[in-house]
């Protein structure tokens, strides 16, 4: 599924134009035509404008049957589990840094970024 005709389907089902979107975003027609078209990839946070903008959850956007999808079953454990990081505290707040510095970089430095990460990581074992 291409993100960009997901959005232009439910905005057309819902009679709106890409001048309605910019005004209840503040995104450039532009940038949501680019949107659109598969030109980019919009950030989370750019898709929750959109989100909102439309008058749909979240999920919608990626998903288009009438009743939501059931969560994933997530393994149960203590809170300081390690697959529980970053789900509050300081952790959250940093985890929430991250993701907004990755979603204003370009791609090849996220993917730089990301090769350090693994290097690190490989490291660590």
């Amino acid at each position: 599924m291409v993100i960009g005709d997901r959005l232009r389907e439910m905005r057309e089902l819902k009679k709106m134009s890409q001048g309605d979107i910019e005004h209840r975003t503040g995104l450039f027609r532009c940038y949501i035509s680019r949107v659109e078209n598969g030109h980019i990839v919009p950030s989370i946070e750019t898709l929750e404008k959109f989100a909102r903008a439309l008058e749909v959850p979240m999920y919608q956007l990626f998903y288009d049957g009438k009743n939501p999808p059931k969560p994933p079953e997530l393994p149960k454990g203590r809170p300081h589990d390690k697959l529980t990081w970053g789900a509050s505290g300081k952790q959250a707040r940093m985890l929430h840094k991250f993701r907004r510095a990755l979603s204003e970089i370009d791609d090849s430095n996220r993917m730089l970024i990301l090769k350090v990460a693994r290097k690190m990581a490989a490291r660590s074992r």
